[in-house]
């Protein structure tokens, strides 16, 4: 295989293909009217698409080889998209921002009310007055069947005759919310199949909740968004605040 690190392949199969929630962070963005933080920007879905429309944006995320491959994504399209290798709870930079988004569910993956309250008071010390904050939220989940008659397709991929596929096969409820299972398969140009899993979970959180998080965080909540369920994907909810 090539020297692009499994991470990314699996980022990029997994998620580089919704842009559903796309212009809902467009027009967030044009709204703000300044710089924005993009809040777990893996390879970049988002805030490369942001900053091929003149959007002053820079990228946060966990994963070094993730931020890595934005970087050099954003090379090759000539884009300047500055990038933050940190954790979102433990943000702490001299920038201040028009807008703080978090797209596709990552204010879910930040344990609970422990991760999100320093992770919400760092967007109130990040914020420039008035500026906005934005968070998408998974409308509730439905378990997958696994003796359903039509289940999931997987998402798939092909580089460098590699086939790679990612298949849901569970959502299960867990003590802190729901966890995804997903099965993961490379087979090698000689049909060498590596199977493994990959589970996620996601933190139970409702709009209200997060709302009310926010609030007393110092932000002051407006009206939600919403983002529409397609045959693939679930809808979202996204909270919006401002500091």
């Amino acid at each position: 295989m090539s020297g692009v690190p499994p991470v990314v392949r699996w980022h990029d199969l997994e998620c580089g293909g919704y842009d559903v929630d796309m212009p809902l962070w467009r027009d967030l963005a044009a709204e703000a009217g300044g710089p924005v933080l993009d809040v777990g920007a893996g390879t970049g879905r988002t805030s490369l698409d942001l900053a091929r429309r003149g959007v002053d944006v820079t990228a946060l995320d966990v994963e070094e080889p993730l931020l890595a491959e934005l970087a050099r994504r954003a090379r090759a399209e000539r884009l300047s998209v500055p990038t933050l290798l940190a954790d979102a709870r433990e943000l702490a930079v001299s920038s201040r921002f028009a807008a703080i988004i978090v797209p596709m569910q990552t204010i879910q993956l930040l344990g609970g009310p422990e991760g999100r309250r320093p992770f919400l008071a760092a967007v109130k010390a990040h914020l420039r007055p008035g500026g906005l904050f934005a968070a998408a939220l998974a409308d509730a989940l439905e378990g997958y069947d696994a003796d359903a008659l039509e289940p999931p397709l997987p998402d798939m991929g092909e580089w460098d005759g590699h086939v790679w596929s990612s298949r849901p096969v569970a959502v299960l409820p867990v003590a802190t919310g729901m966890m995804i299972e997903r099965l993961r398969e490379v087979v090698d140009p000689k049909g060498e199949r590596t199977v493994t899993e990959d589970r996620i979970v996601l933190d139970a959180l409702t709009a209200e909740t997060l709302e009310a998080e926010c609030a007393d965080a110092g932000l002051t909540v407006e009206p939600g968004r919403y983002v529409p369920a397609t045959e693939e994907y679930v809808g979202s909810a996204v909270v919006v605040a401002r500091g």
